[in-house]
């Protein structure tokens, strides 16, 4: 029940759903996580299945009894990542998605590069500076008109992720994956956000990352459609990736996917308080409009300092972030945001706001509730 003043003021801190909340206690105080879109706990299911693995401790290439075992469980994993997100095709183990798009990026053989202005910073930097841009509308969706105009240009790797890792925003790749495929080119989806929370695009190429669905940090994923379409290597992963496997996380990566704890319902009802809270207290939601993954929640107080967000809610015990976590800490405009062209008192007072398996009510409460009296105070000063 809410008291105080407002709907969201005086709210004791709530607690947490036992067994999460323990990885962020500080000085005896309960600390509420909100920044899952860039790392998740790992899962219960994910840490059994780990174990596991490091009970059979053997290199999977190894010939004799011990390899063995440790290339069954290996195998055993790949086909349960396979068969969960219902890909009938060859799935690579990778250190991530950075590393999947990586190989894709330099390896595809197709003889264009194109890329959505909103991607990760990883598809910017693989890509390679001769790599065609394709501007996004003010809703963050891909300018189709200019995908159709680059795709007339010839062939190309197009690399389009499926969710927005900072807004939420879904693109349409189920309208823009036959468009490509039809104009010879091949389709790369980033789905590091997307994948147990939303069915897979019927894409070339897909990238995953463990850490971000309760899985072990440092561990991924490349499904292939089709390998001949792909530069191997030699090594290890069907002679497309070298260096020793790594069976445990295999292992763990496949049991967070066999998990499926994301209700889609009931964080779709959490991020719509997220948004009707903060526009309540005068913030702004970006990409209201367009369809976002409902783990997401992109929000502004215009005005206000992105850095200063971040200390205030991290001083009063909720983590939030300003983007990618791989760029956020150096605190630098969005990228994403500047492509969509949102404006600068906007962007520079943007927060992601980001669910997991165990973010309740109470916790985007709180957060709320620390929200309101941050713009309460703007508006006094």
């Amino acid at each position: 029940m809410h008291r105080g003043g407002g709907p969201y003021i005086g709210l004791a801190q709530p607690l947490a759903t036992a067994g999460f909340h323990e990885f962020f206690m500080t000085d005896s105080t309960t600390r509420i996580f909100l920044d899952h879109a860039a790392t998740t706990p790992v899962l219960p299911e994910a840490r059994a299945a780990l174990e596991r693995g490091y009970a059979a401790w053997a290199n999977p290439s190894s010939p004799h009894a011990e390899g063995r075992k440790s290339r069954a469980l290996l195998e055993e994993a790949r086909a349960t990542v396979a068969e969960v997100l219902g890909w009938r095709h060859d799935v690579i183990f990778t250190s991530g998605a950075s590393e999947s798009i990586e190989i894709v990026a330099a390896r595809a053989r197709i003889a264009g590069r194109a890329h959505g202005a909103t991607e990760h910073a990883i598809v910017l930097h693989a890509m390679g500076s001769n790599s065609k841009v394709i501007p996004v509308g003010s809703d963050g969706l891909i300018d189709e008109a200019a995908l159709d105009a680059s795709l007339a240009e010839g062939p190309a790797l197009v690399a389009i992720q499926m969710v927005n890792n900072e807004t939420g925003i879904l693109q349409p790749l189920e309208r823009l994956a036959p468009k490509i495929r039809e104009a010879g080119s091949l389709l790369l989806a980033d789905c590091a956000q997307s994948a147990s929370k939303a069915p897979l695009p019927d894409a070339d190429f897909i990238a995953l990352s463990a850490h971000k669905l309760g899985g072990t940090p440092g561990f991924g994923a490349l499904l292939v459609k089709d390998l001949a379409t792909l530069e191997p290597v030699g090594g290890q992963e069907k002679g497309y990736r070298r260096g020793t496997q790594d069976a445990p996380s295999a292992l763990a990566f496949a049991a967070a996917l066999a998990a499926k704890p994301y209700d889609m319902e009931r964080f779709a009802a959490l991020r719509a308080r997220l948004d009707e809270g903060v526009r309540s207290a005068g913030g702004v939601v970006i990409g209201q409009d367009s369809p976002r993954l409902p783990t997401i929640g992109a929000v502004s107080l215009p005005g206000a300092s992105s850095a200063s967000l971040l200390v205030q809610f991290d001083l009063a015990g909720i983590a939030v972030s300003a983007g990618s976590a791989c760029s956020s800490g150096k605190m630098k405009e969005s990228a994403v945001l500047a492509a969509m062209g949102v404006a600068p008192d906007v962007a520079n007072g943007f927060l992601r706001i980001s669910f997991g398996p165990s973010t309740t009510e109470a916790d985007v409460d709180a957060f709320l509730g620390e929200w309101q009296r941050i713009a309460s105070r703007q508006k006094a000063a």
